[in-house]
């Protein structure tokens, strides 16, 4: 497990997985747009539409060269856009960070890890399935599990509720400046940052 981060010459992809299109855009599985539109204000850049099938902005993020993306395509079929853009950046898959949202979390905890199952997440499975391997680095955002019998696929497509609201713009903020120790430190130093809560 690599607990340095990569050399400076070597490029990073972060990916923020969630819907395209309006309708989706406060839903509990678009975190990771939401986290990468609070990365790009950092970065001080705007999203461009690339060829790869993925919004993309380039830049610098904790000292080091990152394309920063959110694929076009739905959830489920992100594995797509992901790969062209790693390709496209000559990234390999351990450079790669994915920010997704996280049923077995409660809701604003993170926790970040390289490799691992997908627990269901079909934006997971479909870069899994495109990249053939698990081996590529996560930040992990809480969102809890459905109240009652709510069924998960209708959960994450809903707007997180007024008492998550409260905090949801400090709670992008913390897995914002996660994704930066992660990029800028290495896995081990922001799991030793971040996990404390």
């Amino acid at each position: 497990m690599p607990a340095e981060p990569p050399a400076d010459d070597v490029p990073m992809l972060v990916v923020g997985l969630g819907n395209p299109g309006p309708r989706y855009v406060a839903n509990r599985h678009n975190i990771g747009f939401l986290v990468a539109d609070e990365i790009a204000d950092r970065m001080g850049g705007k999203f461009k539409s690339h060829k790869a099938g993925a919004d993309v902005l380039e830049g610098r993020l904790g000292g080091r060269r990152v394309a920063l993306a959110k694929p076009r395509t739905y959830m489920n079929l992100s594995g797509g856009p992901v790969v062209g853009t790693a390709r496209f950046y000559k990234v390999p898959a351990e450079n790669m960070i994915v920010v997704h949202d996280e049923l077995d979390l409660p809701f604003g905890n993170l926790r970040l890890k390289l490799g691992g199952g997908e627990n269901g997440h079909n934006g997971l499975r479909s870069i899994t399935k495109s990249l053939g391997t698990r081996d590529y680095l996560r930040v992990r955002f809480g969102i809890g599990r459905p109240p009652g019998r709510m069924d998960p696929a209708d959960y994450v497509l809903r707007d997180f509720a007024a008492v998550e609201r409260k905090d949801l713009a400090l709670e992008i903020d913390r897995c914002a400046d996660a994704t930066e120790a992660l990029v800028a430190k290495g896995l081990e130093a922001a799991q030793n940052l971040f996990h404390a809560r």
